[in-house]
């Protein structure tokens, strides 16, 4: 009967833990709308650890779900074009981290669309950014959260409108595949807000910056964009789309 009892209690603590940490456990929902693959990039933050080796592929239609360690902090993007053999070593058209399919730490080449988050005790951060340039379409939407708790992202095509001195071409120039932002692009303390640039009050939005700002009002769109460009919630999980209007 002893041995009954303890394996009941071993039973009941176990079942006990696995409820905590699913309450804990703060989740990401990669899900795939796009009508062709995408190559998830994940990279972490200083310190903290790489998730599911930093990057994977995720075909059309389909999703993926990450668990995140309290406290976790990072971004994460979607690579487009990408060829790898059975090493995992190739290459993508955009945001390619190193010719890895496992970014494992490393970021990725803009120009990319990126999702950041930060995880803390008492609320989340998160926002999706075009400082960085724009690759595709890609949006953050939190879950069962308090708080302000609201939508991010760019939804819009900026390929499609992206300026001529913006563009990335495909390799046989039929098609623009990324937009680059005006500080990658020219590398001007104006356009990258650094220098005597290096502050909000110097670091003004640009044509460049206004032109992906009005097209994604909900995204960041320069170093010093505006603060509601970041958004807040606590205990919340997250749904993170790509192509989210296909």
């Amino acid at each position: 009967m002893k041995t009954m009892h303890l394996v009941h209690t071993i039973s009941v603590i176990f079942l006990f833990l696995i409820s905590f940490n699913h309450v804990s456990t703060t989740t990401i929902m990669m899900v795939n709308k796009c009508t062709h693959p995408v190559w998830p990039g994940i990279q972490p933050s200083a310190g903290r650890r790489v998730i599911a080796r930093g990057g994977f592929k995720l075909p059309a239609k389909k999703s993926y779900t990450l668990f995140l360690p309290p406290a976790w902090s990072g971004r994460l993007w979607g690579r487009v074009g990408c060829s790898f053999d059975s090493s995992g070593r190739g290459k993508c058209a955009t945001g390619d981290c190193g010719g890895s399919l496992f970014c494992n730490g490393a970021g990725g080449t803009p120009p990319a669309t990126l999702a950041e988050i930060t995880l803390t005790a008492d609320q989340d951060f998160y926002d999706v950014s075009l400082v960085d340039g724009y690759n595709l379409p890609l949006s953050i939407t939190p879950s069962k959260g308090t708080g302000k708790c609201s939508y991010a992202g760019c939804v819009s095509d900026l390929n499609v409108i992206c300026p001529v001195g913006l563009q990335v071409r495909s390799r046989d120039k039929q098609r623009v595949v990324a937009c680059k932002s005006a500080c990658s692009a020219f590398n001007s303390p104006r356009f990258c807000c650094t220098g005597r640039y290096g502050n909000p009050k110097t670091c003004r939005p640009t044509v460049y910056s206004s032109i992906f700002k009005v097209a994604c009002p909900r995204a960041s769109s320069y170093a010093y964009d505006d603060p509601t460009s970041i958004t807040t919630c606590t205990g919340a999980n997250y749904l993170l789309t790509f192509c989210p209007h296909h």
